[in-house]
Protein backbone atom coordinates (compact mmCIF):
# COMPACT_ATOMS: atom_id res chain seq x y z
CA UNK A 1 0.00 0.00 0.00
CA UNK A 2 1.43 3.30 -1.09
CA UNK A 3 2.00 6.00 1.46
CA UNK A 4 0.39 9.36 0.91
CA UNK A 5 2.71 11.83 -0.73
CA UNK A 6 3.74 14.62 1.63
CA UNK A 7 4.05 18.26 0.57
CA UNK A 8 7.49 19.24 -0.51
CA UNK A 9 8.98 22.44 1.04
CA UNK A 10 12.54 22.83 -0.16
CA UNK A 11 13.29 25.85 2.08
CA UNK A 12 12.19 24.13 5.27
CA UNK A 13 14.05 20.95 4.41
CA UNK A 14 17.26 22.93 3.93
CA UNK A 15 16.97 25.34 6.82
CA UNK A 16 14.75 23.65 9.37
CA UNK A 17 11.47 24.62 11.02
CA UNK A 18 10.11 28.18 11.30
CA UNK A 19 11.07 28.22 14.97
CA UNK A 20 14.59 27.15 14.12
CA UNK A 21 14.83 29.90 11.52
CA UNK A 22 13.41 32.54 13.85
CA UNK A 23 15.81 31.99 16.75
CA UNK A 24 19.02 32.96 14.98
CA UNK A 25 17.28 35.91 13.26
CA UNK A 26 16.00 37.17 16.62
CA UNK A 27 19.46 36.90 18.08
CA UNK A 28 20.88 38.73 15.08
CA UNK A 29 18.37 41.59 15.44
CA UNK A 30 19.07 41.81 19.17
CA UNK A 31 22.79 41.95 18.49
CA UNK A 32 22.34 44.75 15.91
CA UNK A 33 20.05 46.69 18.25
CA UNK A 34 22.54 46.34 21.09
CA UNK A 35 25.31 47.60 18.86
CA UNK A 36 23.24 50.61 17.80
CA UNK A 37 22.46 51.46 21.42
CA UNK A 38 26.14 51.34 22.36
CA UNK A 39 27.10 53.39 19.30
CA UNK A 40 24.47 56.01 20.11
CA UNK A 41 25.66 56.15 23.70
CA UNK A 42 29.25 56.79 22.65
CA UNK A 43 28.27 59.36 19.99
CA UNK A 44 25.86 61.20 22.29
CA UNK A 45 28.47 61.31 25.03
CA UNK A 46 31.05 62.68 22.59
CA UNK A 47 28.62 65.34 21.31
CA UNK A 48 27.71 66.35 24.86
CA UNK A 49 31.37 66.60 25.81
CA UNK A 50 32.15 68.68 22.71
CA UNK A 51 29.20 70.95 23.43
CA UNK A 52 30.37 71.55 26.99
CA UNK A 53 33.91 72.24 25.83
CA UNK A 54 32.67 74.67 23.17
CA UNK A 55 30.62 76.62 25.68
CA UNK A 56 33.35 76.75 28.29
CA UNK A 57 36.19 77.89 26.04
CA UNK A 58 35.30 81.38 24.89
CA UNK A 59 38.17 83.66 25.96
CA UNK A 60 36.84 86.81 27.56
CA UNK A 61 33.29 85.45 27.64
CA UNK A 62 33.28 81.96 29.17
CA UNK A 63 34.17 81.36 31.87
CA UNK A 64 32.96 84.79 32.93
CA UNK A 65 34.62 84.78 36.33
CA UNK A 66 31.24 85.66 37.83
CA UNK A 67 30.21 82.17 38.89
CA UNK A 68 28.63 79.03 37.48
CA UNK A 69 25.10 80.48 37.40
CA UNK A 70 26.16 83.40 35.21
CA UNK A 71 28.15 81.06 32.97
CA UNK A 72 25.10 78.84 32.46
CA UNK A 73 22.98 81.86 31.56
CA UNK A 74 25.61 83.16 29.14
CA UNK A 75 25.67 79.75 27.45
CA UNK A 76 21.87 79.79 27.20
CA UNK A 77 21.89 83.23 25.61
CA UNK A 78 24.50 82.11 23.10
CA UNK A 79 22.51 79.00 22.24
CA UNK A 80 19.33 81.03 21.82
CA UNK A 81 20.93 83.70 19.62
CA UNK A 82 23.33 81.63 17.53
CA UNK A 83 20.75 81.58 14.75
CA UNK A 84 20.82 85.38 14.56
CA UNK A 85 24.38 85.72 13.31
CA UNK A 86 22.96 87.69 10.38
CA UNK A 87 20.61 90.66 10.59
CA UNK A 88 18.45 89.01 7.94
CA UNK A 89 17.76 86.12 10.30
CA UNK A 90 17.03 88.54 13.13
CA UNK A 91 14.60 90.57 11.02
CA UNK A 92 12.82 87.40 9.91
CA UNK A 93 12.25 86.60 13.59
CA UNK A 94 10.74 90.01 14.37
CA UNK A 95 13.82 92.05 15.33
CA UNK A 96 13.87 95.46 13.64
CA UNK A 97 16.70 97.98 13.56
CA UNK A 98 15.89 100.88 15.90
CA UNK A 99 19.21 102.77 16.10
CA UNK A 100 22.26 103.66 14.09
CA UNK A 101 25.64 102.75 15.57
CA UNK A 102 25.88 104.16 19.10
CA UNK A 103 29.29 105.01 20.53
CA UNK A 104 30.82 106.84 23.48
CA UNK A 105 34.55 107.20 22.85
CA UNK A 106 36.96 106.57 24.38
CA UNK A 107 34.82 104.10 26.38
CA UNK A 108 33.86 102.28 23.21
CA UNK A 109 30.63 101.58 21.39
CA UNK A 110 27.41 99.63 21.69
CA UNK A 111 26.65 99.21 18.00
CA UNK A 112 23.36 98.81 16.17
CA UNK A 113 20.28 97.77 18.13
CA UNK A 114 17.72 95.40 16.60
CA UNK A 115 14.65 95.28 18.84
CA UNK A 116 11.72 92.87 19.00
CA UNK A 117 8.76 94.90 20.26
CA UNK A 118 6.71 91.74 20.81
CA UNK A 119 9.04 90.93 23.71
CA UNK A 120 8.71 94.29 25.45
CA UNK A 121 6.96 93.51 28.73
CA UNK A 122 7.91 92.81 32.34
CA UNK A 123 9.16 89.29 31.63
CA UNK A 124 12.88 88.70 31.19
CA UNK A 125 14.08 85.46 29.62
CA UNK A 126 17.66 84.53 28.67
CA UNK A 127 16.25 82.60 25.71
CA UNK A 128 14.42 85.65 24.35
CA UNK A 129 16.43 88.88 24.65
CA UNK A 130 14.53 91.98 23.64
CA UNK A 131 17.46 93.44 21.66
CA UNK A 132 20.28 92.03 19.53
CA UNK A 133 23.38 94.22 19.23
CA UNK A 134 25.44 94.24 16.03
CA UNK A 135 28.57 95.89 14.70
CA UNK A 136 28.98 96.89 11.07
CA UNK A 137 32.20 95.62 9.57
CA UNK A 138 34.29 97.32 6.83
CA UNK A 139 32.85 94.96 4.19
CA UNK A 140 29.33 96.10 5.03
CA UNK A 141 28.23 92.95 6.84
CA UNK A 142 26.93 92.93 10.39
CA UNK A 143 28.46 90.93 13.25
CA UNK A 144 26.42 89.87 16.28
CA UNK A 145 28.23 91.08 19.40
CA UNK A 146 25.71 90.73 22.21
CA UNK A 147 22.21 91.25 23.51
CA UNK A 148 20.30 93.74 25.61
CA UNK A 149 17.47 93.01 28.00
CA UNK A 150 14.78 95.69 28.26
CA UNK A 151 11.78 96.44 30.44
CA UNK A 152 9.67 99.58 29.87
CA UNK A 153 9.75 101.84 32.93
CA UNK A 154 6.03 102.46 32.51
CA UNK A 155 5.30 98.73 32.82
CA UNK A 156 7.47 98.05 35.88
CA UNK A 157 5.64 98.71 39.15
CA UNK A 158 7.90 96.99 41.69
CA UNK A 159 10.12 99.06 43.98
CA UNK A 160 13.21 97.01 43.13
CA UNK A 161 14.66 97.05 39.60
CA UNK A 162 14.07 94.06 37.32
CA UNK A 163 16.81 91.45 37.38
CA UNK A 164 18.24 88.82 35.08
CA UNK A 165 21.43 86.73 35.13
CA UNK A 166 21.89 87.81 38.75
CA UNK A 167 22.13 91.48 37.70
CA UNK A 168 19.85 94.44 38.34
CA UNK A 169 18.87 96.31 35.21
CA UNK A 170 19.97 99.94 34.89
CA UNK A 171 17.43 102.73 34.57
CA UNK A 172 17.52 105.15 31.63
CA UNK A 173 14.81 107.71 32.35
CA UNK A 174 15.44 109.60 29.13
CA UNK A 175 14.74 106.45 27.11
CA UNK A 176 11.94 105.15 29.33
CA UNK A 177 13.59 101.78 29.87
CA UNK A 178 15.36 99.49 32.29
CA UNK A 179 18.24 97.87 30.40
CA UNK A 180 21.20 95.49 30.64
CA UNK A 181 23.81 94.81 27.96
CA UNK A 182 25.47 91.40 27.82
CA UNK A 183 28.50 90.93 25.55
CA UNK A 184 27.87 87.29 24.71
CA UNK A 185 29.64 87.20 21.33
CA UNK A 186 32.34 89.91 21.52
CA UNK A 187 34.48 90.04 24.67
CA UNK A 188 34.48 93.41 26.41
CA UNK A 189 37.55 94.48 28.42
CA UNK A 190 35.14 96.64 30.44
CA UNK A 191 33.16 93.62 31.60
CA UNK A 192 30.46 91.21 30.50
CA UNK A 193 27.65 93.58 31.53
CA UNK A 194 29.30 96.89 30.63
CA UNK A 195 27.39 99.47 28.61
CA UNK A 196 30.32 100.13 26.28
CA UNK A 197 32.73 97.76 24.61
CA UNK A 198 36.18 99.19 23.68
CA UNK A 199 36.53 96.42 21.11
CA UNK A 200 33.50 97.68 19.20
CA UNK A 201 33.74 100.57 16.78
CA UNK A 202 31.43 102.64 14.63
CA UNK A 203 34.20 103.43 12.15
CA UNK A 204 32.41 101.59 9.35
CA UNK A 205 29.10 103.36 9.98
CA UNK A 206 27.44 106.66 10.66
CA UNK A 207 27.27 106.82 14.44
CA UNK A 208 25.08 108.25 17.18
CA UNK A 209 27.28 109.74 19.86
CA UNK A 210 26.14 109.33 23.44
Amino acid sequence: MRKAKTDFHPFEERTGSREERTIPMTRFIAWIAGGLVLTCAFVCAAVAQTRTMDMSQRPGILPSGLGADVDRDVAKVRDATARFKTTEAAEAAGYKRVTDCIENQPAGAMGYHFQNNALLDTTLDVNHPEVLVYEKKPDGTFKLNGVEFLVPISAWTAAEPPRIMGQALKKADSLGIWYLHVWTWEPSPSGLFADWNPNVTCAAASSMRH
